[in-house]
């Protein structure tokens, strides 16, 4: 049997998501996710774009758009996280 390949159309650089990764101390997906959301309510959290990507090294790294980074910093400070690092790439985070 062959196998068929399906064609996915490529985004411009320009149309891509500007995503930012930051590691985060103090919380697992769910708390990262309460706290933003409590901050911003459910239409920031959906601006935001939060995406969890892993746990490394007792730390959770996820990632927003650029644009609402500040928003999504400030709802982990008031759920008594921290963030240890933010990078364009997760090879910059060192994870």
């Amino acid at each position: 049997m062959a196998t068929e390949k399906t064609m996915r159309l490529k985004l411009k650089p320009s149309a891509r998501d500007k995503r930012r990764y930051f590691l985060v101390s103090g919380g697992g997906n769910e708390k990262i996710e309460k706290a933003i959301l409590d901050y911003v309510g459910v239409l920031g959290f959906a601006k935001s774009a939060y995406m969890f990507v892993k746990k490394a090294k007792g730390r959770a790294v996820g990632s927003c758009l650029r644009q609402e980074l500040n928003n999504v910093r400030a709802g982990l400070g008031f759920g008594g996280m921290k963030i240890d690092k933010v990078s364009g790439t997760l090879k910059g985070l060192g994870v």
